[in-house]
């Protein structure tokens, strides 16, 4: 694939600010704990006791990890998973030089190629249902977004200087 060294340092700080957030996860959960929790009220906490039961504040809004948004987002991510698949192909086989260090490990076979953005698909799905289950909804969509730029960069890029 013909590319910069720009567009070889955006593609690896797209991918090292994934990991990054996925660290900062707990901070930001803990961040919005003590935010949201205000001094507790001993009056209703005695009223209730006396009653028997014990009122919860309620839980934020859940939404299914396969919903309508998801699927939007995971689609585009898929597709332009296989647009930059065609056109870094493409590249190679014109004689272009892939600098990203992990792709160009998979670069020397279609099926290794292939095999590396299926990988990365997968990877962003997996993170993003990791967010899910860990309550973060907002890191969960920000995962594939930051997947869809780097993409739809490289795309772009690629399709610009052939």
């Amino acid at each position: 694939m013909r590319s910069t060294r720009f567009s070889a340092i955006f593609r690896h700080a797209a991918k090292g600010l994934i990991p990054f957030l996925a660290l900062c996860c707990t901070a930001f959960a803990q961040e919005a704990l003590l935010a949201s929790s205000g001094p507790l009220d001993s009056d209703a906490a005695v009223e209730t006791a006396a009653v028997g039961k014990v009122i919860l504040p309620e839980a934020p809004s859940q939404h299914r990890f396969w919903d309508r948004e998801n699927l939007a987002l995971f689609g585009s991510v898929a597709a332009l998973s296989a647009a930059d698949f065609a056109v870094t192909h493409a590249n190679l086989q014109n004689g272009g030089k892939e600098l990203d260090p992990v792709t160009r490990l998979f670069g020397h076979s279609a099926a290794g190629l292939a095999a590396n953005f299926v990988g990365e698909t997968a990877g962003v799905i997996g993170l993003s249902y990791f967010f899910h289950k860990a309550g973060h909804h907002r890191l969960e969509r920000l995962t594939s977004m930051i997947n869809l730029g780097a993409s739809t960069f490289a795309v772009t890029y690629d399709l610009v200087h052939r």
